[in-house]
């Protein structure tokens, strides 16, 4: 293998390669001119059903199934393949132009929300559930939310990149970040051998945080890297993913805002209960 050397000023004249290289660029701000589409309810969702869209169209539907009815809501789908997050209406919801982004319409001025964890912070703050009000339970709801967007970029743009999605396969940035994810994994077997949810006996913005990650790893919905990374050995992580994943609103918001798979399971789009066959 040819060492590489890096120039003296990076310039961006070629592809980085791999399954998700076109959506990268090195500049932020809008590429073309298109306004978001406008649903009938308060609160409208522009996102997509990766796990950090998942996040939040699982408690947008844990609301629901609690019978909060003021958390229905409109969910629109961006194509982050075609560049949907880079229109000027999308960059006006999210300057980042990442899925998710959230508008509240709710009052006389809509107000944005970007990030997957502040959007859940919102949403459980506007309805006050699933984010307990006792200081110590909020504390290590938050810890583990917090913990969740710290560590999964190691997970995802690390391990899942390097392991499924880039061009060629190098083994010192697999086993880096393999043994990272292993690390991950037995925290959360340690910490779930103890607990029946992520912060005890309640459920949480934790759980719902940590499962569309960790969870779908362990299930083998996630990269199909169960053997390679012995998910059965974490016996916690496993029983904790398989009862959240039997839960009514988990089941239908993992189901949101996707294009792939069981045709029979995709919800592309979600504007009411009756959009789930």
């Amino acid at each position: 293998m040819t060492e590489y050397v890096p120039p003296t000023v990076w310039t961006h004249d070629a592809e980085s390669g791999g399954k998700f290289a076109s959506i990268n660029r090195p500049i932020a701000g809008a590429t073309h001119d298109k306004e978001l589409p406008v649903g009938e309810h308060t609160l409208q969702l522009y996102s997509l059903g990766t796990p950090n869209g998942q996040k939040v169209t699982v408690l947008l539907e844990e609301l629901l199934e609690k019978g909060i009815s003021e958390a229905e809501y409109d969910a629109w789908i961006v194509n982050i393949l075609e560049g949907g997050q880079f229109s000027s209406g999308f960059v006006a919801a999210n300057p980042n132009s990442k899925i998710p982004a959230l508008v509240d319409r709710s009052g006389d001025t809509p107000v944005r929300v970007f990030e997957s964890g502040a959007i859940m912070v919102y949403l459980a703050e506007k309805f006050g559930a699933f984010l307990p009000t006792d200081s110590a339970a909020r504390a290590e709801t938050m810890s583990w939310l917090m913990w969740q967007m710290g560590a999964t970029p190691f997970l995802g743009g690390g391990f899942g990149h390097f392991y499924a999605y880039a061009p060629a396969k190098f083994e010192y940035p697999i086993n880096r970040y393999t043994m990272e994810v292993k690390r991950q994994l037995d925290l959360l077997d340690r910490n779930l051998a103890e607990r029946e949810f992520m912060i005890g006996n309640e459920y949480t913005l934790a759980d719902m945080a940590i499962l569309p990650w960790y969870g779908k790893l362990v299930t083998g919905e996630l990269y199909s890297a169960q053997e390679f990374l012995q998910v059965e050995s974490y016996t916690h992580v496993m029983r904790w993913a398989n009862a959240l994943e039997a839960r009514p609103g988990v089941d239908r918001g993992m189901r949101v805002n996707v294009r792939w798979g069981d045709e029979a399971r995709q919800v592309p789009e979600r504007h009411s209960a009756a959009d789930f066959k």
